[in-house]
């Protein structure tokens, strides 16, 4: 039979034809070493002109479309396409892997830059929304990444003189970037007047912020910073697709054919026009330039490379060659000479010389050509073409000899007879012709009878017949030259075929995969004199196999470079090479074939590194050389570990049973107990399915693991101590070089590898993110510093970790085989090795990636085990057939047979190995594996005395050993771990079952026993007391699932699956009486109570039978159930049985006969049962959990005193309730420990103890029961219940506000006011006066009296008038306190205070009174934080609202800056949907946490100097308002919010948290919680909704304050340097409290300040103490500062407390002004001396205010509808009146001041004459208003009002008439005295295109009458010039308002520009910037 195995020869890649121009820009650069790297198809290629050689990079494994080069010019980067793209950074001398960088990109990669230095990469993606990385390249990690554009991409470049600085183009846009934090933040460049917006096609930067760009007409468009300065018109005729940069200047290539050279400046030096030189061509299109010195590198469409030298321009070299696009197919080979020919789609026939790698001769034809063939003598070339033609040339000059066509479809095969007679032409329409050679290619036969077209074709050597294969797959034969079909294969049974090129046929059969029938395999060729054959398929895969193969499924090598379809593969005529032609990638490789004699002496030169590896992988075939799979072996790799239900699954699936039950939730319900568990003991060990998970700590004790539990055991005191950090399955183990620390993975959706200390069994690191369903194998490197992980994914993902910082370093799929070991090289930190089914793998590190090569071994063996020896490459790995194998690199030196059976365990010593198999035997070798030193065999003769169990048979599979201590550990697959001493005993120290599930559980009525049966087929017996160990054993004839001791004790009673049951003497467990009545599985069995007459036996087919335990009879059959039967209990008297079957259902049965009973519920409860194991009825309704669906409640046990019952469930948890368990979803405690499902709970005799046993993990668990009174502080292994508590956490109306807030966000933010009709913009304008008389054909007489009067009446007459130019925001009003909080504080010593108010930060200097402001963030900051470490001083973190978290510019951030320079130090966009609403800084500083709004409010860890994200986790599914750092900890930290207290640590990456535990309380209730502070020793404090502070330590609740304040405490703040604690809450102010409290240390004892505001309640937002003072925020908008000594008040900052402020009034005369606001004040503020100076209280809210011309009075429009005139001098009222019953909108007095108008909702305006008095009577009203009125104008000579409306429309009304104005004549003379409408033609400019939502709301015009500004919805105030009659008109933005600005005024002298929040509450003052005279 032939041979199965992979050929021994093998290709070796040589040359490429060749050079991606198409589609590609860019990718073409000289190198340090003055070669050339460039790519084609998926191959990087470094070719030297000099020396004409190429070296190839073939670590991708896809097209590659990007590449750039270091500045270094070594190193080169290189992005592919693909579904899973990847960035490779590689060494162009070497051509090595440096760096691999994945996981990020989708699609492809599209562009590529490497910045000054080397240290960053950026590159931009293909995805949808072209997203932007930056990389720190070495390490393989993003720094940052942002959506970069939504159209393409077409460049990037790092700006080469700022760091942090990068420019994109693309289609119709160039962005800016600045790169800050973990944010890339975009600017779009600005085109102006100056050029077009088009696309930008490539870009280079020069100095002083300037960049040039190649735009798609041909132009260079010069910037300046984000604006266009100049453009260079026609610097080429179109497209510029190529810019380079180098020392002299730059170079530009286009689409024209061109080159130019430009010097620094841009000034141009010389233009080249490639396509009027020697070898240019019509079309010459450039896609890459490059100049170093006097050499220029030119890329073309069409694949071809040219070299320039400068000062011989004319005359460039072409350097090489390719076809152009189109798709390739053609190849032929030469017969006699090393020449190969092709044909493509571009139409271009070409002959290539092999020796010489180049392009001979080259002929146009006139249509695409498809195949080609040469004549056997050489001196023909036939050439089958698309269009069903082919033409015949001669090889010498290419003439044409013949063109016939014969077909109308595509020639797809064509091939000369072996005598060079006959040419067969093979087409798409079905049939092969035949032509006679020498009758000039007449034709004379035909081939029909296929029913598709024709693909290959091969003739016999004596040219007699023809076998074809077609497009349906089948294979036919001719006769020839006839044409006849051979249907009688016998006669071709002796025919040789002259070639081999077909795909069917049997000795190809090995080419197809096993199970598949696809047909993609495009090419063979056979090499008859090698016995070889070469493939080509679709997947760019060139495969070399043995010829003939007959068995489907070869093995074979395979090599990769072509990207997608290979079309055609052939040997040259003397098989030295094999052509490979790219359908797609249009290129041409050139393989040497290296036959078998060569590649021994090649087995020195490393194999060249792919990705995918050049050996084969393992296909499917029944390998007949392959051994007989190990039994255990097969099982393992069969584990899957897979869930139903995943741990971390559980919050969502509460989150959705919990909207089922709100009901139920609302009911009292029952504490849980009081006692709890701990664990105490565990009889069990990992060892059926894991390996080497055993090992001795430096203390000497002995770690291993089993279930969820990391075990230390003690073997002097026999004690555990337990790591109980996981939550499932672990499945693998590996410790620290220094014996302290212990890696444990373990099985999860996300699974996690915990790195704890064996001492304090605390973690240290959690490492996540990586591994799906499991990790299954981990080494620590030798310095203790990286740890290797292998996931249980289809692909068995590795991953190397720096596991300290929780930092992924590297990862790789693994293999598609399971991986068992993992070992990093403990020399060589970056190398490690794999091995697993059918493999062993060699890796080493590169950036974020790892690169694999499989060892070289003949047939392919499963490892078992490895480790590296005493040097860097020597590695010895154990099989599964008892072989040591012997490795150096990646060679398989030799092999050592060591035991009989799998090597399931090795361990390397200072001088040899030790062993473990299959067989049981530990076997001691020496250093080289010559001689075996010593053995021992694990037997039961050996067992030493002081062992704590028995061997349950001789020789154990042995599956884990460590040595130390003198000793050498033994873990076996039986469960048991071993001590060997070395002298020979053995003592035994834990035992557990074997594998199969433990169900059968009894504990002894009198003494610390008890029994276990399990599917093992064993019967236990344990001993309780301290000496924990194993009494006996006694193997059963099948597995058993239950077990019961009888009332004495002397007998017990075994349940087997078969049916049957046993009674044994319960000292010797020999049978007594045995019974087989039933086919399915005993499922439990009882002897009643008393004197265990009765045996009670349940089976699983819905019977229990009742046996008479003295007469051995059976007396009764209980029927009647429908269902199997889960549990049985007896009652005292010993007649009545409970039982419980699968259905849920719950039957009562009279014993002995087994009659059926019903009893009523009530009845059941008063009943006295003699156990309880039951899970269903009343008393026990509130065991079952919220997510029944998805688990069962298995088992439960009542206590023998009857007050706690205690379950086991399928999730694995343990827990405890108080009895009776009555109403749904009763508290407990629960335990995790066991993995999945707990099988069985007992309670010892005494309630000592409870045993539990585990279904899967095949332990039986010791808890010791603490009852109630002994209560130590260590309640941490229980967690609370899943059911929040009922009782809403407390109700308060600020709280209520702040959580159920939705921050707007601005740029989505919609109308503020209910807005009708047509926006002004989307008008269709009328025509005005002039056009109006044009139309008439009216020509207005030519001496109008007076020239068009002005708009407006100005008020700097006599001055020059001057426009402004800009505003400076110079004073804010306002502070955010009423939704947010610890928001104040001090900087510098008290002599500065920090607020924030809208999207400004503002810093108040105390002694001057100035503000300056940090304006960074794009929208309203809602929390604020100082740095408090001497190190960052003056260092403040904001977080902002933002929409998604898709890091682009509107997500949410946090800013961290200086507050003195106002200096962004850093931005960190996040996740945080919605807004960011707490951050707090660690004690060192260096780390910054935040809180989300996000629906999960995500808890997130940043570095925030690196903007890199450490951690972040899911926080709670309620509002979270505060976390907080411990302040002298980098690591803990606590969060609070509704219903919610938990305590943070920070494990490497991962964040690990504990619920606070109430419990220790006294009906202590968990409440929301509002804020926290710290004392000493782990005390934390959290203020609460009702007023008690809360003292928690670490995180068990030790007592409460209560009532710290009457109501709600919002905040609390630790001083570090006193430890004194500051409150602050709601509460009214009194003699003894105020709202403010200073507290000692422990919260003792307090003093209470009173806040002189003159409010009802005072309500504290935010508190902080400084020397001597303490600074408060509340929730009123005010800001005081308090003297601690004197408690004396003084206010700093005031601002209206509720908005919106709608009314604002400016002074005729003075820089004061006035706002009225929502929350019912008017408010008097003075801009010099930067104050409030006054405040009228008016008791309702107020909407518009006015001052009357000469300042002396006021006008306030009320919002119900009434309206107030105040006297300025002594705020008396003049007048009031309420004639509206709707809000006021505006309100005016008129130039003259005689008459009052009065804007309201109720769409009139109201004349009041205020010559009449007071009375205010109404003299008149404008009627017919389309809608509400937002603004009004009087003209100047008062005469006229003007009035903005809800319905777009602006109308004018004659004083005090009130008739409408309509004649537009009329209206366009009047001159106005103000001008506040957003309406009118005169302002059209102001709307903007994208107010579709939103809305202008308001405006006003200067004094001067040359600008106005305006505010609108989105918070943004504008400054325009006036009039603005054109649509979107220029202006200038100013931002830092909230949404919705609601009213905007120039003062007098147009000094200031005050502007009012609708949102934000708060008054913005900006000083007029005038332009110079």
């Amino acid at each position: 039979m032939a041979d199965r195995t992979a050929p021994n020869c093998h290709l070796r890649l040589e040359w490429v034809y060749g050079y991606r121009g198409h589609q590609c820009r860019n990718n073409l650069y000289y190198t340090a070493a003055k070669e050339i790297v460039y790519f084609v198809a998926g191959v990087g290629v470094v070719y030297n002109t000099r020396e004409h050689k190429q070296k190839f990079y073939l670590g991708h494994n896809d097209d590659i479309i990007s590449l750039a080069l270091h500045p270094e010019r070594v190193l080169v980067a290189t992005g592919q396409v693909g579904k899973e793209p990847y960035i490779c950074v590689w060494d162009s001398y070497t051509v090595q892997t440096v760096s691999i960088l994945k996981d990020v990109h989708t699609h492809g990669i599209a562009c590529l830059a490497f910045d000054l230095e080397g240290q960053c990469l950026v590159s931009v993606g293909l995805d949808s929304k072209n997203t932007i990385c930056v990389w720190d390249w070495r390490k393989g990690k993003v720094l940052a990444a942002a959506p970069g554009h939504t159209d393409r991409i077409f460049d990037i470049s790092w700006d080469l003189y700022q760091p942090s600085k990068l420019v994109s183009c693309g289609v119709k846009h160039i962005k800016f970037w600045s790169l800050c934090g973990n944010a890339l933040t975009p600017k779009r460049g600005v085109f102006g007047k100056t050029g077009d917006l088009q696309t930008i096609l490539c870009l280079a930067c020069a100095k002083d912020e300037v960049t040039y760009s190649g735009a798609l007409n041909g132009d260079i468009y010069v910037w300046k910073g984000i604006n266009l300065m100049r453009t260079v018109q026609g610097a080429h005729g179109s497209g510029i697709f190529s810019m380079n940069v180098c020392e002299e200047g730059f170079a530009t290539g286009g689409r024209d054919g061109c080159v130019r050279l430009w010097d620094l400046n841009f000034k141009p030096i010389t233009v080249i026009d490639l396509r009027e030189t020697d070898q240019g061509y019509k079309g010459l299109s450039v896609r890459s330039v490059c100049w170093r010195g006097d050499h220029i590198l030119v890329g073309t469409q069409d694949s071809e490379i040219f070299e320039v030298v400068v000062h011989d321009r004319t005359k460039p070299f072409l350097i090489m060659q390719g076809h152009c696009e189109g798709e390739l197919w053609a190849l032929a080979v030469h017969p006699t000479k090393p020449l190969a020919m092709t044909g493509s789609d571009d139409r271009s026939v070409r002959i290539w010389s092999l020796i010489d790698h180049a392009l001979i001769a080259r002929c146009n034809m006139e249509e695409p050509i498809r195949c080609a063939a040469v004549s056997t003598d050489g001196i023909h070339l036939a050439l089958g073409m698309k269009d069903g033609s082919f033409t015949v040339l001669r090889v010498r000059d290419m003439t044409e000899v013949v063109h016939i066509k014969d077909r109308k479809e595509a020639i797809h095969e064509l091939k000369y007879s072996a005598d060079g007679a006959h040419l067969a032409v093979g087409s798409n329409d079905n049939s092969v012709d035949i032509y006679g050679v020498v009758q000039r290619y007449k034709k004379v036969g035909e081939c029909i009878g296929s029913n598709s077209f024709i693909t290959h074709m091969d003739w016999s050597t004596d040219s007699k017949y023809l076998q074809i294969n077609d497009g349906s797959g089948r294979r036919l034969f001719y006769r020839m030259p006839s044409g006849k079909e051979v249907t009688n294969r016998e006669e071709l049974k002796l025919v040789q075929w002259a070639s081999w090129t077909c795909v069917l046929g049997p000795e190809v059969n090995g080419i197809w995969p096993k199970y598949s029938d696809i047909n993609d395999i495009n090419s063979v060729d056979a090499n008859f004199n090698n016995q070889v054959l070469v493939t080509a398929d679709d997947y760019g895969l060139v495969k070399l196999l043995r010829y003939p193969c007959v068995k489907k499924g070869a093995k074979f090598k395979k090599y990769l470079g072509h990207s997608a379809h290979i079309t055609n593969a052939r040997w040259s005529h003397d098989y030295q090479w094999v052509i490979t032609i790219g359908g797609a990638d249009h290129s041409v490789f050139q393989w040497k074939f290296v036959p078998e004699r060569k590649s021994k002496e090649a087995v020195h030169i490393a194999p060249q590194e792919t990705l995918a590896d050049s050996n084969s992988e393992e296909s499917d075939s029944d390998q007949s050389d392959v051994p007989e799979m190990d039994s255990e072996i097969e099982q393992e790799t069969q584990l899957t570990y897979r869930r139903q239900v995943y741990k971390e699954d559980l919050p969502q699936l509460k989150e959705q049973c919990k909207e089922k039950h709100r009901a139920t939730a609302m009911k009292k319900k029952e504490r849980a107990p009081g006692s709890g568990v701990k664990l105490h003991f565990i009889h069990g060990y990992r060892g059926y399915d894991c390996r080497s998970n055993l090992f001795y700590t430096q203390a000497g004790e002995i770690v291993y693991h089993v279930a969820a539990i990391g075990v230390v055991y003690n073997r002097q005191q026999n004690t555990q101590r337990f790591y109980m950090g996981h939550d499932d399955d672990i499945l693998c183990l590996a410790i620290h070089p220094l014996k302290d620390f212990v890696a444990t993975g373990q099985v999860g959706r996300d699974s996690s590898i915990h790195i704890w200390d064996t001492e304090t069994l605390k973690p240290m690191s959690v490492l996540r993110g990586f591994h799906q369903l499991g990790v299954c194998a981990l080494d620590f490197s030798a310095d203790g510093k990286r740890l290797a992980s292998v996931g249980l994914d289809d692909n068995h993902t590795i991953v190397l970790w720096d596991w300290r910082k929780g930092e992924k370093l590297s990862a790789m799929r693994g293999s598609k085989d399971k991986i068992f070991v993992v070992k990093i090289n403990p020399y060589l930190p970056d190398k490690l090795i794999t091995a697993g089914v059918k493999h062993m793998k060699f890796w080493h590190k590169a950036g974020g990636g790892l690169i694999g090569r499989k060892g070289n071994m003949g047939k392919t063996e499963t490892m078992m085990c490895a480790v590296y020896g005493w040097s860097e490459e020597m590695v010895f790995s154990g099989t599964c057939t008892g072989d040591i194998c012997i490795w150096r690199d990646m060679f398989l030196m030799k092999t050592v047979k060591a035991h009989d059976g799998p090597v399931f365990s090795v361990h390397a010593l200072e001088k040899g190995f030790v062993t473990g198999g299959k067989d049981g035997i530990v076997a001691l070798w020496d250093d080289t594996f010559e001689r075996c030193l010593k053995t021992y065999a694990i037997k039961r003769a050996v067992l030493a005395p002081g062992s704590k169990g028995l061997l349950l048979e001789d020789n154990p599979s042995i599956r884990a050993i460590s040595l130390g201590h003198g000793h050498i550990l033994v873990g076996t697959k039986n469960g048991e771990i071993l001590e060997v001493d070395k002298s020979g005993p053995i003592t035994l120290l834990v035992q557990g079952h074997m594998e199969g599930e433990v169900w059968g559980l009894a504990t002894h009525p009198h003494l610390p026993l008890c029994a276990t049966v399990s599917d093992d087929k064993t019967l236990r017996i344990w001993d309780l007391s301290p000496s924990h160990c194993m009494l006996a054993v006694r193997k059963l004839r099948k597995g058993g699932r239950c077990c019961c001791f009888s009332p004495d004790g002397k007998a017990l009673a075994v349940g087997l699956n078969d049916g049957s049951f046993l009674i044994v003497n319960a000292d010797t467990l020999e049978d007594l009486v045995s019974f087989h009545h039933r086919k399915d599985i005993i499922s439990d069995i009882r002897f009643s109570p008393g004197t265990g007459k009765y045996l009670a036996v349940a089976s699983g087919d819905t019977f229990v039978d009742i046996y008479n335990v003295m007469s051995s009879k059976r007396v009764g059959v209980c029927k009647g159930c429908l269902n199997y039967i889960t549990h049985l209990d007896w009652d005292k008297r010993g007649k009545l049985l409970q039982v419980n079957t699968g259905a849920k259902e719950q039957f009562f049965f009279e014993a002995p006969r087994g009659k059926r009973q019903t009893i009523p519920a009530t009845e059941v409860e008063k009943i006295d049962w003699s156990t309880w194991t039951c899970v269903l009825g009343t008393s026990v309704e509130g065991i079952w959990p919220l997510i029944n669906e998805v688990t069962e409640v298995t088992a439960a046990c009542l206590s023998n005193d009857r007050k706690v019952l205690a379950t086991g469930d399928d999730l694995g948890y343990v827990k405890l309730f108080r009895y009776p368990v009555k109403g749904k979803y009763a508290k407990f405690k629960r335990y995790v420990a066991h993995s999945t499902h707990v099988t069985n709970v007992r309670w010892t005799h005494d309630d000592s103890l409870l045993v539990t046993v585990g279904g899967g993990d095949t332990c039986l668990m010791i808890w010791a029961h603490e009852p109630e009174g002994h209560r130590e502080f260590k309640q941490c292994d229980s967690e609370e219940s899943d059911i929040e508590s009922e009782d809403d956490g407390g109700y308060d109306s600020d709280v209520t506000r702040e959580n159920e807030i939705s921050y707007t966000i601005k740029a989505l933010s919609a109308n503020m006011r209910p807005m009708t009709g047509v926006k002004p913009h989307l008008q269709l304008k009328e025509p005005s006066v002039d056009e109006r008389y044009l139309s008439l054909k009216l020509w207005p007489p030519v001496s109008r009296a007076l020239p068009q009067p002005e708009k407006l009446q100005t008020n700097n007459v006599g001055k020059k008038k001057r426009p402004i130019e800009d505003l400076v925001l110079d004073l804010v009003f306002g502070y955010r306190g009423n939704d947010c909080r610890n928001n104040v504080h001090y900087l510098n010593e008290g002599a500065d205070i920090i607020y924030h108010t809208a999207s400004v930060g503002i810093v108040l200097n105390l002694t001057t009174s100035c503000q300056s402001f940090y304006a960074e963030h794009s929208d309203d900051i809602l929390c604020l934080t100082i740095n408090q470490h001497p190190k960052f001083p003056n260092v403040v973190a904001t977080g902002q609202v933002g929409d998604s978290g898709d890091m682009s510019a509107t997500s949410p951030s946090i800013h961290v800056w200086d507050a003195m320079t106002k200096q962004t130090l850093s931005v960190l966009r996040c996740f945080h949907s919605g807004g960011v609403c707490s951050v707090s800084f660690s004690a060192t500083g260096k780390l910054l946490l935040s809180v989300g709004l996000d629906p999960e409010h995500t808890v997130t860890i940043w570095k925030w100097q690196e903007g890199a994200k450490i951690a972040s986790r899911v926080g709670h599914t309620q509002r979270i308002f505060v976390a907080e750092f411990r302040p002298d900890s980098d690591t803990h930290f606590v969060s609070v919010g509704i219903k919610h207290v938990r305590f943070w640590t920070l494990a490497g990456r991962a964040l690990l948290s504990k619920k606070g535990v109430l419990s220790s309380i006294e009906d202590a209730r968990m409440q929301t919680m509002l804020s926290v502070a710290f004392g000493a020793n782990t005390l934390t404090f959290t203020g609460t909704i009702s007023g008690d502070v809360c003292v928690w330590k670490e995180h068990i609740l030790v007592r409460i304050v209560a009532k710290a304040h009457t109501g709600p405490v919002f905040t609390m703040y630790t001083t570090l340097r006193d430890g004194l604690i500051v409150t602050g809450g709601k509460e009214r102010p009194s003699k003894e409290g105020g709202a403010l409290k200073l507290w000692d240390q422990e919260l003792k004892r307090c003093r209470a300040f009173r806040l002189e505001t003159g409010q009802v309640i005072d309500c504290v937002r935010s508190v902080c103490r400084g020397k001597g003072k303490i600074l408060v925020g509340t929730r009123n908008a005010e800001i005081i500062e308090v003297g601690e000594k004197n408690a004396a008040c003084n206010i700093l900052v005031n601002g209206h407390m509720d908005g919106p402020i709608w009314g604002l009034g400016t002074h005729p005369s003075r820089d004061v002004f006035l706002s009225a606001a929502e929350d019912g004040t008017v408010r008097l503020w003075d801009i010099p001396e930067k104050k409030m100076l006054n405040k009228v209280n008016l008791g309702h809210p107020a909407r518009t205010i006015s001052y009357s011309p000469e300042g002396d009075m006021v006008a306030i429009g009320m919002k119900n509808g009434e309206f107030i005139i105040l006297l300025v001098a002594s705020l008396k009222i003049w007048g009031k009146k309420r004639d509206r019953r709707s809000p006021i909108q505006d309100i005016r007095f008129s130039p003259n001041s005689r008459y009052l108008a009065v804007g309201s909702t109720e769409s009139a305006v109201d004349f009041y004459d205020l010559t009449l008095g007071p009375q205010l009577n109404r003299i008149n009203c404008c009627r017919d208003i389309p809608s509400f009125v937002m603004q009004m104008d009087f003209s100047a000579d008062s005469a006229y009002v003007q009035i903005s409306t809800g319905a777009y429309k602006r109308l004018v009304y004659e004083v005090p008439s009130g008739k409408q104005v309509t004649e537009q004549s009329q209206i366009d003379r009047i001159t106005w005295a103000t001008w506040t409408s957003v309406l009118g033609d005169e302002v059209i400019g102001i709307w903007s295109r994208n107010t579709d939502k939103a809305d202008v709301t308001c405006a006003c015009v200067s004094h001067s009458g040359l600008n106005i500004v305006t505010g609108d919805d989105f918070g943004m105030v504008k400054l325009f010039d006036f009039p603005c009659p054109e649509k979107f008109g220029k202006h200038k933005r100013f931002l830092g308002h909230s949404a919705h600005l609601t009213n905007v005024r120039f003062t007098n002298g147009d000094r200031f520009v005050v502007s009012a929040g609708g949102d934000d509450r708060s008054l913005f003052v900006w000083r007029c910037v005038h332009a110079p005279h």
